[in-house]
Order: structure tokens, then C-alpha cells, then sequence
């Protein structure tokens, strides 16, 4: 079975933390997602590939396993949990090398079935003797891991999404005020388990793209807004597009460009049910310069410049 180097995939080092591997993990989803990359089968390979890579390293025992048996580990996902009389005593002798065989379940375990102590280190104690083959034993099924991309709007009013999982259609709720990087959790709706074993869960991770224009700084929102010259000058008003509702922002007269003006409570808002206050909503100034101005609207700036 092909073996592939999970770290290698994520392109961090071996003994990297978890928050490198997570974050590490999260640039490449959104590199590789398929909205991004429509009809791109390597892309799309490339996300599986990713989430594959994930679901092991992002997991403090599957990483364990992963790390201690290396290009086994496919090998032992697929035997782990089963009998013992469903082994391939045959595939192990030759991962040793064929120097050594082994007669019937007696003489590997010896008289009343114990465990030798490799397989009970491999297996973890799922491994049975013959003796224990009627009993079947449950097992949870594994989790899988997503990513989802949300933007500012979905952040500031709520939204619903649809996702497809196995072949069905799930709503997935995206509350007001759900944060970058927040795991939201299916239940059930991972791998299937063994045995009438409980499924395992969904865990999405969520990824917020504030969009064009939109900066964020924590919970607090930077936006640059075009100021025509005529309302720097005189003062007036202009219409600032926070998400959610848009709002009238008053401009003094002189203002210059560059200027920064705060409105307060007016970030990201505060997850339901959760302490705290929202961000602020800063708005740069930008002034603009009218274009293809009349002959009679360059004379008066002309007049203009000579009073200074």
C-alpha cells in the first residue's frame, strides 16, 4: 500500500506543534479549495490529499501511530479492530523480511489466548485469539475533518449553508458572530463505526475571507472609503457600507486624506451566548481627484490656487 508522508503534505517539519500543523493546514485549504479552483482535478486532489493529511497529524493518537509504524500505518488502519483469524500472517512475514513463520493462534499466544506483546502495543488490545473471535467488539467511527469559507457578511448577519455529506443534503447554520479558525461540529456524520459502533463527527473549520476592501485587525474592521474633494473641502456625508447596515458618516470641513474616523461597536460582533463586546469599524479617508475636468472647472481651480 502506498505510503505517503503526511508531514511532507502539509510541508512542516516532524517535530512541529500542533498549532503549526493547524495553521499550516488551514493555508493550503484555502489555496487548494475547490471553489477556488473550479474544475481543477489536481487542485481537488491536492484538498483530499490535504484533509487526509489532517485528519492523521491533527489528532494526538493518530499521529502517535502514525509517527511509531510510518509506512505501515495504512496497514494497520485496516487490520486494527478486526479478528485475529482475518489477519495476513502472510504479508507480516514478508514486512520482516520471510526469516520467520509462525504456526496457529495456540502457539502465538500461547495456552488461554494472551496477547503477545507486539500486537497488543500495534492493535492496542483489539487484536483477539481465536478463542475471543465470537465476540465482536464496537468501535467509533473516525471523525472528518473540512474546511468551509464564510465571509464578512455571514460573520455580521448569520447564514445558512448547504453542504452535501455522503450523498445528503445537511443545512449547517452559521451563527452571528462566529469566529476564524471556530470548529463547528456534526454530530455523527463522520466515518461509520465497527461493529454497531457510534459514527464518528464532522468538525468543519472555518475560515473567514473579509472580501475586497474589508481588513481585519482581531475583532476590529478597517475599510478605506473614496471622498470626492468638493466634501473634504466643504464637509458633508458619505455612506460607509458596514455589513449588516450601512451607515451615514459625517465629514468636517478640511479633512484630509488619510484620516481615520472610528465607529464604535460597529466590528465583528460578539458569538451568541458568549462575554464581551464587539470590535469598532475604522474608516480611512481617501480623497479623490475629479478626472476630465471643463475648461471653465480648471479655471476656477486656477483662481483657487492663487488665494492661497
Amino acid at each position: 500500500m502506498e505510503y505517503k508522508d503526511y508531514y511532507k503534505i502539509l510541508g512542516v517539519d516532524r517535530k512541529a506543534g500542533a498549532d503549526d500543523i493547524k495553521k499550516a493546514y488551514r493555508k493550503l485549504a484555502v489555496k487548494y479549495h475547490p471553489d477556488k479552483n473550479p474544475d481543477d482535478k489536481l487542485a481537488e486532489e491536492k484538498f483530499k490529499e490535504l484533509n487526509e493529511a489532517y485528519e492523521v497529524l491533527g489528532d494526538v493518537e493518530k499521529r502517535k501511530k502514525y509517527d511509531e509504524f510510518g509506512e505501515n500505518w495504512k496497514y494497520y488502519e485496516q487490520q486494527a479492530g478486526q479478528q485475529s483469524g482475518d489477519f495476513d500472517w502472510g504479508r507480516w512475514r514478508a514486512q520482516q523480511g520471510g526469516g520467520q513463520s509462525y504456526g496457529g493462534g495456540d502457539e502465538m499466544f500461547g495456552d488461554g489466548g494472551q496477547f503477545s506483546d507486539f500486537f497488543e502495543h500495534l492493535f492496542g488490545g483489539s487484536f483477539r485469539s481465536r478463542a475471543q473471535q465470537g465476540r465482536s467488539r464496537t468501535r467509533r467511527g473516525g471523525d472528518l475533518h473540512a474546511t468551509m469559507e464564510i465571509g464578512i457578511e455571514d460573520v455580521y448577519t448569520g447564514a445558512t449553508r448547504q453542504i452535501n455529506v455522503n450523498g445528503q443534503k445537511l443545512n449547517l447554520k452559521i451563527k452571528k458572530g462566529t469566529t476564524d479558525g471556530q470548529v463547528l461540529r456534526l454530530k455523527g456524520k463522520g466515518n461509520p463505526g465497527l461493529n454497531g459502533g457510534e459514527a464518528g463527527d464532522l468538525l468543519i473549520e472555518v475560515n473567514l475571507l473579509p472580501g475586497a476592501g474589508y481588513e481585519l485587525k482581531r475583532k476590529d474592521v478597517y475599510l478605506e472609503v473614496p471622498v470626492d474633494v468638493y466634501t473634504a473641502v466643504l464637509g458633508g456625508k458619505v455612506q460607509v457600507p458596514v455589513p449588516g447596515s450601512a451607515v451615514q458618516l459625517t465629514i468636517p470641513e478640511g479633512t484630509d486624506s488619510g484620516r481615520l474616523f472610528r465607529l464604535k461597536g460597529k466590528g465583528l460582533p460578539v458569538p451568541e451566548g458568549a462575554a464581551g463586546e464587539p470590535g469598532d469599524f475604522y474608516v480611512r479617508i481617501r480623497i479623490t481627484v475629479p478626472q476630465q475636468l471643463t475648461e471653465e472647472e480648471k479655471a476656477l481651480f486656477r483662481k483657487l490656487a492663487k488665494w492661497e
